[in-house]
């Protein structure tokens, strides 16, 4: 069902207005994003008409715009994402860890996207790897899948990845399957100290080949003397690294990676109103009492749309990446010889024949919808639609 209220009419209301007051201000791919979420499921990207084989009962459907940032785009991307991965599970513990960047190096983040929330992946995959690796603490090669999130609740640029990881992982000598503690995996205090160190140092690695930009109030950081006093306190400062409890069984990992993996700044369902005061939206207040946690906030049409798209990702940035047992090099091999270790069987490798439908029923009596025509971009269906008696000898 749709929502009453969506981000795409909050962009075809204020965007045309936005786009004129930021002219030259605004990239291109963020240009492309707001045109893809005003186009999306609208005759302007085509479409198909449907028609149920039982009642005669049709619909138009048009066609999504399979942005990346759309909120009515991921569910099928999701769907299709999560049946690869289930294959992936094994039946032991999983854990939820997040690695956050503090908010001084968000904001260099945000003027260096594909480098800083590259060296973000890279230096909490590293951490993960090398801490699971110790003795010390597992002694084990471990799997990890990854994803990126730029935001926090209310839309503010708030970079952090969220990490499932096994309980557990192979011996390095490749003969035994070295389990975790069922509700500990590794010292949260290690791994943010050792994320710190190594960030910071491949941050200022970074700084000192040219490729960190900066413009406006951080313009003076562009010096090397003035970038290292900013990042003095970081040293000492403490960074977050979290971790949840591990998950109850691979089912909860699958509907834990359905909301992460594919979830944009802000979904549909959070949006209240739209009117002459602005934007009203539900978010969480993380420093409030899990009972006062739901908050409500009206903000200008203007500054919804630019926070929004202070979370449109560089072209081509891969936000979900996998490590270690998981990475594709060695995906496959790594967890064959898992299971083997596990004494698990393996899995089923036959696909079904035909993809699974997830075309919505009938909403008269419940049948099963068939496609019977389609048209292309700007265009309009035939008129009228096929009677129900045709409808049936095309299905039949």
């Amino acid at each position: 069902m749709r929502p009453s209220l969506e981000v795409a009419d909050i962009f075809r209301s204020a965007g045309p207005a936005y786009r004129t007051a930021h002219a030259g201000h605004l990239s291109l791919n963020q240009l492309k994003v707001m045109t893809a979420i005003e186009n999306c499921r609208t005759a302007a990207l085509g479409g198909h008409v449907e028609a149920c084989e039982d009642c005669g009962h049709w619909r138009i459907a048009y066609n999504s715009c399979r942005n990346r940032h759309c909120p009515k785009c991921q569910g099928a991307a999701a769907r299709t994402w999560l049946a690869e991965r289930e294959a992936d599970l094994l039946p032991v513990g999983y854990f939820h860890v997040v690695f956050t960047l503090p908010a001084e190096v968000a904001d260099i983040a945000y003027q260096n996207k594909a480098v800083v929330y590259d060296l973000l992946f890279k230096a909490a995959s590293e951490t993960m790897l090398t801490i699971a690796g110790d003795r010390k603490h597992l002694g084990a090669r471990i799997g990890i899948t990854a994803v990126l999130h730029t935001w926090g609740s209310a839309m503010t640029h708030h970079p952090h990845v969220h990490m499932i990881v096994p309980g557990g992982g192979i011996a390095p000598n490749r003969s035994s399957w070295i389990s975790s503690r069922p509700a500990f995996l590794l010292p949260v205090r290690v791994l943010g100290k050792l994320f710190r160190r190594l960030f910071l140092m491949r941050l200022l690695a970074l700084h000192d080949a040219g490729r960190l930009f900066f413009r406006s109030n951080a313009a003076h950081l562009a010096e090397r003397s003035a970038f290292l006093r900013h990042l003095a306190p970081l040293r000492k400062k403490r960074w977050v690294v979290y971790a949840k409890p591990p998950f109850a069984g691979p089912q909860a990992v699958l509907a834990y990676l359905s909301r992460y993996t594919h979830r944009v700044a802000i979904s549909n369902r959070r949006l209240i109103a739209f009117d002459e005061r602005g934007v009203t939206m539900r978010y969480k207040d993380y420093r409030r009492a899990d009972p006062d946690r739901q908050q409500v906030m009206t903000i200008s049409a203007d500054e919804f749309i630019r926070q929004f798209l202070l979370h449109v990702l560089p072209r081509g940035f891969h936000r979900i990446r996998h490590y270690g047992l998981l990475a594709a090099s060695s995906r496959k091999a790594s967890l064959a010889l898992a299971r083997q270790l596990l004494d698990v069987a393996v899995p089923p490798d036959d696909l079904p024949e035909e993809p699974e439908d997830h075309r919505a029923p009938c909403p008269c009596c419940g049948g099963h919808m068939i496609i019977i025509e389609t048209f292309e971009r700007w265009r309009q269906p035939r008129a009228p639609p096929p009677s129900a008696l045709l409808i049936r000898e095309l299905a039949s």
